[in-house]
């Protein structure tokens, strides 16, 4: 197949430090070149791929100091894409809803994977006038505030075997991999941390939006002397942060639409300790994978039984659900069921396509 994927320019493609979505768009990317088919990716131009890139943007629009206006460079890549269109059977954009209307009067086979949150009202509207556009839900519980929309599937996210070696969480903290942003919960992992009086290592990006809150609300907390800021790191530090961790602490406080840093401790043996918001408890299996908890007290519990857990067990789950490969043959399955024209919409059950 002739495929396109259209990834955000706001990180390259893989990114350079964090970026869950531009992540996955490479990993999905390099597996569907692996598998034979002829893939071109629209992203910046400092992205690396063994695709066809076709560059949208000099940088990541992130890290250009001199980008002020980050919509315009999305809106000449989109002219580009269907531009291009007769020469793709099918396109896969990863930019939210930004393309519908010129997919609409273009008429071009596409799939939209949604990677963010959609509880926000403004959406409902938006997405009932676009039913005809087909999207892919990144786990089941992402589709609830859109029942009507029309959705073709739930494809977990995956992660190349290679990428992260089994960790035996030597070191013995527990570690805190994200952003920080009011919905990630640092300053509950912080408190669970205090808790238990297990040190805590926080490797965090802080964007421009969540700066005030940092400033307020979680830098006071840093100066506890079981904390560690680290700052933000890239995929190049992730797997020993992870895999020398005793456990991964994930105490979100929304509808998380998956959570990549989840099946990237799992990779690396590292169970999980986690609010069961949204995806998680999807993804974490109480007891196997890590604990699912109600609030800090029982975090803090948790964490004291975590070498209940197997980290052999956590490994083997993300072979057997998370990887890369399955991810692009979920998807690869989709593409040729849109392009038969058939109906289908696929769910996930114990980690398996259904439906």
């Amino acid at each position: 197949m002739r495929v396109a994927q259209v990834a955000p320019l706001y990180e390259s493609v893989p990114p350079k430090l964090y970026g869950g979505t531009e992540l996955v768009v490479s990993y999905l990317t390099e597996e569907l070149v692996r598998m034979g088919h002829d893939v071109t990716l629209f992203a910046s131009g400092d992205s690396l791929t063994s695709a066809k890139l076709v560059p949208c943007c000099k940088e990541s629009l992130r890290l250009d100091t001199k980008c002020v206006d980050r919509l315009s460079h999305h809106i000449l890549m989109l002219q580009r894409v269907f531009a291009a269109k007769e020469e793709f059977d099918i396109i896969h954009f990863h930019v939210d809803y930004l393309h519908f209307p010129l997919t609409r009067r273009e008429r071009a086979v596409s799939l939209t994977t949604l990677h963010g949150r959609l509880d926000l009202p403004d959406l409902q509207p938006l997405y009932r006038e676009f039913t005809d556009m087909p999207v892919i839900s990144i786990s089941n519980s992402q589709r609830a505030p859109l029942p009507f929309a029309n959705w073709k599937g739930t494809v977990y996210h995956g992660i190349p075997l290679g990428n992260y070696e089994f960790g035996n969480g030597k070191q013995g903290y527990l570690a805190f991999l994200g952003r920080i942003a009011p919905e990630k919960g640092l300053d509950e992992a912080i408190r669970i941390s205090q808790l238990t009086g297990i040190p805590l290592k926080v490797a965090a990006k802080i964007d421009q939006a969540d700066e005030q809150y940092y400033q307020d609300t979680i830098r006071p907390l840093l100066d506890n002397p079981l904390v560690e800021f680290i700052g933000e790191i890239g995929y190049a530090e992730k797997g020993e942060f992870l895999g020398n961790a005793l456990a991964l602490l994930f105490p979100v406080d929304w509808p998380e639409p998956f959570g990549l840093v989840m099946i990237e401790a799992m990779a690396c043996g590292t169970p999980v300790v986690a609010y069961p918001r949204g995806s998680v408890p999807e993804i974490i299996e109480n007891g196997v994978t890590g604990f699912l908890v109600a609030n800090a007290a029982e975090a803090a519990q948790a964490v004291g039984m975590i070498n209940q857990i197997d980290r052999r067990k956590c490994r083997s789950q993300y072979e057997r659900r998370f990887t890369a490969s399955r991810m692009a043959e979920d998807y690869e399955a989709l593409y040729r069921q849109l392009l038969r024209g058939e109906s289908t919409n696929v769910t996930i059950e114990d980690g398996v396509p259904v439906g």
